[in-house]
């Protein structure tokens, strides 16, 4: 198992697909990592030699930012917009969507799970109905 930026890569996975549990690195990343380092990406991660997973570090550190560098930066950039009181710092301390998406009907994996307010949900007056007519049969 070979351990990248704190990251375990599975063994029985190919290196290109692998690369891209690392945070920063996607699919097109990963790919262009290893076209410049000559490696072929169906190759097994269990199958790579130490010297190749020190060029893929070391190419990495040189060209990228990931993990926490890049997790760093961008909660930086959050709380730089929050602090200035730009429109996308004010949804992103709301929890909302920032981009322009509709939140009228959708969003609920920005949102969360949803939450009635002022009057009860479906369930809460299933319930309330259920009460009822058991009170009705006695």
């Amino acid at each position: 198992m070979a351990r990248l930026f704190g990251i375990n890569l599975t063994d029985k996975d190919n290196i290109g697909y692998a690369l891209t549990s690392i945070y920063g690195i996607g699919f097109k990343r990963g790919a262009f990592i290893l076209k410049s380092l000559k490696i072929k990406s169906h190759k097994k991660v269990k199958d790579l030699t130490e010297v190749e997973i020190k060029s893929i570090v070391d190419f990495v550190e040189k060209q990228f930012k990931v993990e926490g560098d890049l997790r760093l930066e961008v909660n930086e950039n959050i709380k730089r917009l929050r602090e200035i009181g730009s429109y996308r710092g004010f949804r992103h301390l709301r929890g909302l969507p920032t981009r322009g998406q509709r939140t009228r009907s959708n969003a609920r994996t920005r949102k969360g799970k949803k939450r009635t307010i002022g009057a009860l949900s479906k369930e809460a007056w299933a319930k309330i109905d259920q009460v009822s007519q058991q009170k009705k049969t006695k």
